[in-house]
């Protein structure tokens, strides 16, 4: 009887062991590409990426910070993070993303284009989402990862906008810390093709009004920059890729502080052809990317062919 309580027991076990390794498996398939945001915009208007906005989640031991995905310029809280959203869920990190800067009143999809007014109005918007995070996880701090327009909107948030005792890192992919001589609109009109929007209604939608703030030697940028772009007491990663056409230079990106990483995705991978859209859907940048999220346990940076806009 006793022989037959331990074998009970070792199957029970065993079957614990099996349910907690299979609970641990990912939850969300990952898509190898930026323009995966798209069909899940299409089919799912104005939603959430998939992992993303579970206000029921609870930041872990593991990942005390929860992270706010800050989308770029035509971006949106779905179409720009439809990689990013899943694999942050997926390694334990609860995860968040706004649309800020766009016009709700607008029907769909016009509305599902974000950054497009004036950088403070985003920026107020982003303040306002941190705090409902904030209090919603009971963090004390979130993480804000953001791509394009989205990296000096998080830095402006965090230098202008009350944002510097909120935030523990800042995570940029394509940043235009210097200024850029490239023309952002492009983005915007990229979305709306993506989303369907025919040429004549496309030409009639509002100009965007954040894109000649981030140009080089505007009032934004010179703003940002005077006494020093970055907020002491921040962790900031900055991943930039040399094929980048909409920040021009590329290197603007590649602005030194103390407490800053600077990675170019080519550096050690001559196959990743990222530009400015497909450094958001590139392996090797989110390989960067996870591991600037969590300093004290780095991981292998993958190196694979990307192919330019799709990622």
């Amino acid at each position: 009887m006793r022989r037959c309580v331990s074998v009970s027991g070792i199957l029970f076990l065993a079957f614990v062991m099996w349910a907690g390794v299979a609970s641990a498996a990912p939850a969300y398939p990952v898509p190898d590409s930026f323009l995966a945001g798209v069909p899940l915009e299409l089919g799912n208007p104005d939603g959430s990426a998939p992992g993303s906005n579970d206000w029921s989640c609870r930041p872990s031991d593991a990942h005390p910070e929860p992270v706010v995905l800050v989308h770029g310029t035509g971006g949106a809280r779905q179409t720009n993070w439809a990689v990013y959203a899943p694999l942050l869920a997926n390694e334990g990190y609860c995860v968040y993303s706004l649309t800020y800067g766009n016009f709700p009143d607008l029907p769909w999809p016009l509305d599902a284009i974000g950054g497009m007014t004036p950088i403070d109005i985003g920026t107020a918007q982003i303040a306002a989402f941190v705090d409902q995070v904030l209090a919603s996880t009971g963090a004390a701090k979130v993480d804000l990862v953001g791509h394009s327009q989205g990296t000096v909107q998080a830095n402006n948030y965090v230098k202008f906008f009350g944002g510097a005792d909120k935030v523990a890192k800042i995570v940029s992919l394509a940043p235009p810390w210097q200024g850029t001589y490239g023309n952002d609109q492009i983005s915007a009109g990229r979305f709306l093709r993506s989303l369907g929007v025919d040429d004549a209604v496309a030409a009639g939608f509002p100009v965007c009004q954040a894109c000649p703030e981030m140009l080089q030697g505007s009032k934004f940028i010179d703003r940002m920059r005077a006494g020093g772009v970055y907020v002491p007491g921040i962790e900031y990663t900055n991943i930039v890729t040399r094929y980048d056409e909409l920040v021009v230079p590329y290197t603007s990106g590649l602005e030194p502080g103390p407490d800053t990483t600077n990675i170019v995705v080519q550096d050690g991978c001559q196959q990743d052809y990222s530009d400015h859209v497909a450094v958001a859907g590139s392996a090797r940048a989110a390989g960067f990317v996870l591991n600037a999220l969590d300093r004290d346990n780095p991981r292998v940076v993958p190196c694979s062919f990307v192919a330019p806009v799709a990622g």
